[in-house]
């Protein structure tokens, strides 16, 4: 099984809540934290600034579509990042509880 971070920008913490309440209810992520973010990015060839929430999530590289699909229909923004990163190594009991808690 292939363990992943996932990584979303999201609007605000509203919208930061439900997006993880949602991929916890639906055993798509077994963690979610959220940390306040200020974003500088390019955005329809201008330089934008935002604050925004971070929301980093433990799961499975296999359930990225998924997680995906559920980002769609309660994400604000058209085009939203969602990145997922390969996890190396995980301890052993954390291991056991992300194979009991994701689906």
């Amino acid at each position: 099984m292939s363990y992943c971070r996932l990584e979303l920008t999201c609007a605000d913490k509203g919208e930061a809540d439900k997006i993880a309440n949602t991929l916890l209810v639906k055993h798509l992520v077994a963690c979610a934290k959220q940390i306040p973010v200020k974003s500088d990015y390019r955005w329809q060839g201008k330089i934008e600034r935002a604050s925004e929430n971070l929301v980093v999530m433990e799961s499975k590289l296999e359930l990225f579509d998924k997680v995906e699909k559920e980002v769609v229909k309660l994400h604000s923004y058209d085009t939203f990042v969602l990145t997922a990163i390969p996890l190396a190594k995980i301890s052993t009991k954390a291991e056991k509880w992300l194979a009991k808690e994701l689906r």
